[in-house]
């Protein structure tokens, strides 16, 4: 059942065609695993549906000669220095329609399947299960104040009457050290952002920027 519809070196057009039918839907799936819940680009879409087919032509022009192997190898490694960095997900996404064109490409479809089954589900059902996932109500609070304030405490109160917990990440100078960016994590009580709670901050900063959003660096599956 999980042989290959490839034997020996030569490849049949109907095994070409079997090989690159399941490549191509495969891709369309894992394409579609990467959009769930999570932002993305066309582009980046649109290349990961096609991507098992273009490695599985490839595995299939390699077939057994090595020097065309080393080849492609080095070329493979070359692509990343072209690449702008992607998140741990889409790179996670990039190695699973990899593997499944490897599959195809040696004439093992039904394995391919299996592969994309075993860890689609997997990825959905970590999704559903919020794995990883941290607080819903966090936010990342970044505050500006002028430079003759002391920041130590100087929010203490209203993170006390609207946060159930905060952390100050970091400081930096900016605008020739005139100002200080305060960089915090914090814990709201309740799911938005009270515009009263921003008012009360406002008024503590001398009405400088204040930007509150979600974490940047928390992804979903």
């Amino acid at each position: 059942m999980l042989d290959s519809i490839i034997t020996g070196t030569e490849i049949t057009l109907s095994a070409f065609f079997i090989c690159t039918a399941v490549s191509l839907l495969l891709g369309l799936g894992i394409a579609l695993l990467s959009m769930y819940k999570s932002s993305y680009t066309q582009s980046f879409v649109v290349t990961l549906a096609m991507l098992p087919a273009v490695v599985q032509v490839i595995i299939m022009l390699v077939n057994g000669n090595i020097g065309t192997g080393v080849a492609v190898a080095g070329a493979f490694g070359l692509v990343r220095f072209r690449s702008i960095p992607g998140t741990a997900r889409e790179i996670g996404m990039i190695f699973l329609a990899m593997v499944t064109g490897l599959a195809t490409g040696m004439g093992y479809v039904i394995l391919a399947a299996l592969v994309f089954v075993v860890l689609a589900a997997f990825v959905l059902a970590l999704s559903r299960l919020r794995f990883g996932c941290g607080d819903e109500n966090e936010r990342e609070l970044k505050i500006t104040i002028p430079e003759n304030l002391d920041y130590e405490g100087l929010f203490d109160d209203l993170f006390q009457r609207y946060a159930r917990s905060v952390r100050l990440e970091k400081v930096r100078t900016s605008n020739m050290g005139t100002l200080y960016e305060l960089d915090y994590r914090v814990v709201l009580k309740d799911g938005g952002v009270p515009k009263e709670f921003l008012d009360e901050l406002r008024c503590r900063n001398g009405n400088l920027n204040i930007v509150c959003g979600r974490v940047a660096s928390r992804e979903a599956l």
